[in-house]
């Protein structure tokens, strides 16, 4: 018994890459799990991966001129998430097109200019890099990124709180007491991009986005109040990190998937077993005789 329990814990008493991939995994957990929660919420869950995708030719242009670098890495990825998310937004404003649809749009542009990108710069090999990550290869610099990404992001998220709230639930009233409702969707939109960009490093810019939706999409099953909903994501999250990684140090499994695969197994589960509209907690349906 003993030694079965040791099997959850000997990996990150060892190896002090199990320790940074952990750690970081587990302040990434906590700064995206208001993030998803807020994007289901607004109808936005998309977004996230559009802009995912967005990230990529930023990332690939910091990667072709200074390699595995993390302040280019960082800098290219969010200057590509803004910028495709600012011209989302002027082709709504513009044309009257949904923002979800102008993101669906240009988020394959993206992802292609990426590719092609690192495909120019001769570094195909390293692609499966950028899109899939590496927990594993979480260094000291990197894991300082994500503590500082976590902190700013929550601090963030607490300041516009209840102005994203209100535009969440009721704009029209938003706008008539108050003008933060804008500045509270662009500094959101902000941290959503920030989150994305510090986490693909690690879990991948086509997994990073699982992190983010995939435990706030399963809290949906367990309440209805909202700082639960935020614990619980954030609590889903750890654990599909932890038992993620223990699947890729014991079985040779990619970090990013593991984690995000162990994300989706609680997701189903709490489709089923959810005391909030799951299956099994579903009134059975009256049949007529």
């Amino acid at each position: 018994m003993l030694a079965t329990v040791s099997h959850f814990w000997q990996p990150f008493s060892e190896f002090v890459f199990m320790r940074r991939a952990l750690l970081g995994g587990l302040v990434l957990a906590c700064s995206t799990a208001p993030l998803g929660v807020f994007l289901i919420l607004r109808r936005m869950s998309l977004i996230g991966d559009a802009v995912a995708h967005g990230i990529l030719p930023g990332a690939a242009l910091g990667f072709w001129f200074a390699g595995l670098s993390l302040p280019a890495l960082t800098l290219g990825g969010l200057g590509a998430g803004l910028s495709m998310a600012g011209l989302a937004a002027w082709i709504t404003r513009r044309t009257g097109l949904r923002e979800d649809a102008s993101l669906a749009a240009i988020y394959p542009i993206s992802l292609a200019s990426g590719v092609l990108i690192l495909g120019i710069a001769g570094k195909r090999l390293d692609l499966l890099h950028l899109l899939f990550g590496s927990a594993l290869a979480v260094d000291g610099p990197t894991l300082t990124g994500m503590l500082w990404v976590s902190a700013i992001s929550l601090m963030a998220m607490a300041a516009i709180y209840k102005p994203l709230l209100l535009d969440t639930l009721d704009p029209l009233f938003l706008r008539t007491v108050s003008r933060l409702g804008p500045l509270a969707h662009g500094v959101f939109l902000t941290l959503v991009v920030l989150n994305l960009v510090i986490g693909f490093q690690a879990i991948g810019a086509l997994m990073v986005v699982g992190l983010m939706m995939l435990p706030a999409a399963a809290s949906r099953f367990w309440s209805r109040r909202l700082p639960i909903l935020f614990a619980v994501a954030a609590v889903m999250g750890c654990v599909s990190v932890w038992l993620g990684l223990l699947l890729s140090f014991y079985y040779s499994l990619p970090s990013g998937p593991a984690i995000v695969l162990v994300a989706g197994v609680g997701y189903l589960l709490s489709v089923v077993l959810g005391p909030v509209h799951g299956l099994l907690r579903r009134p059975p349906l009256l049949t007529s005789q």
